[in-house]
């Protein structure tokens, strides 16, 4: 088995093994000033995905190419809000996704997202 291991100033790494890429769970952390961004669900989403968006382009990738992702809430209550952002970065159907409700995230955030993507 071939591992390869990505690494992006952006944000936290991933593992390319097998033909899938799979990324940490990336938390709302602005990269240029390592700090949490504003306490609102949808920019939280927001960048959260745009970390995972620029681990995807380290590794020559796109959220086209993404076929599953987990996103960790710490209220269920606004699943439509971070649905609606999680989606504008989709331009098709989105992949296969778990959301689950959890009592506390790193930093105290209110997102964290995790991917898996077809390389």
């Amino acid at each position: 088995m071939s591992v390869q291991y990505i690494h992006t100033d952006n944000a936290p790494q991933a593992v390319k093994a097998n033909g899938f890429l799979y990324i940490s769970g990336q938390i709302p952390v602005d990269p240029a000033t390592g700090s949490v961004v504003e306490a609102s669900y949808s920019i939280q989403t927001k960048q959260s995905m745009a970390n995972l968006a620029a681990i995807l382009k380290e590794a020559d990738l796109t959220f086209a190419d993404v076929v599953k992702t987990t996103i960790f809430l710490t209220d269920m209550a606004h699943f439509p809000e971070v649905n609606e952002a999680y989606a504008a970065f989709f331009e098709g159907p989105c992949p296969a996704r778990a959301c689950v409700e959890v009592s506390r995230l790193p930093k105290d955030v209110l997102v964290e997202i995790e991917l898996v993507a077809a390389c």
